[in-house]
């Protein structure tokens, strides 16, 4: 009897992953709700979330994952909740970069820029700088999609 992890069902062929998945980073307010928690607290979680994706990706040969991370609708959420998303943001960026660098990640952000602050901005580029040459894998977060 064939490996249900190894082979596909169907054809008898060894399964192949996907080169690039894609992530829409969306229900961590309904998530907070149903855990008792607030709604950053449920962003919290959703980044924590991102390094046991990306783990997994790379383990299974998945060459891009893109986080759709903050979409041009989360500017109309309430003000307190708007620089809860972008203070994780940057601290996600200001943490873990480097950890993306010393694993080889490449970082990539994609979207529309003008929107964040100037030091955002500043941190956004200095990030993709810093691991523009890696080439295990790479990490797209799309922003103001």
């Amino acid at each position: 009897m064939p490996s249900e992890n190894n082979h596909n069902s169907n054809a008898g062929e060894p399964l192949v992953a996907p080169r690039h998945v894609a992530v829409i980073m969306d229900g961590n307010n309904r998530w907070a709700t149903r855990n008792g928690v607030t709604g950053p607290a449920g962003h919290r979680a959703g980044v924590e979330a991102v390094g046991d994706v990306l783990k997994a990706c790379q383990q299974h040969g998945v060459e891009v994952l893109t986080l759709f991370a903050f979409s041009s609708e989360n500017w109309g959420r309430p003000q307190p909740e708007v620089r809860a998303l972008l203070a994780l943001l940057s601290r996600y960026l200001r943490n873990e970069v480097k950890v993306l660098h010393e694993d080889g990640i490449r970082l990539r952000l994609i979207g529309q820029r003008s929107r964040f602050s100037a030091r955002l901005q500043r941190l956004m580029q200095q990030s993709e700088e810093l691991t523009q040459h890696n080439t295990s894998a790479t990490l797209v977060i799309a922003v103001d999609y």
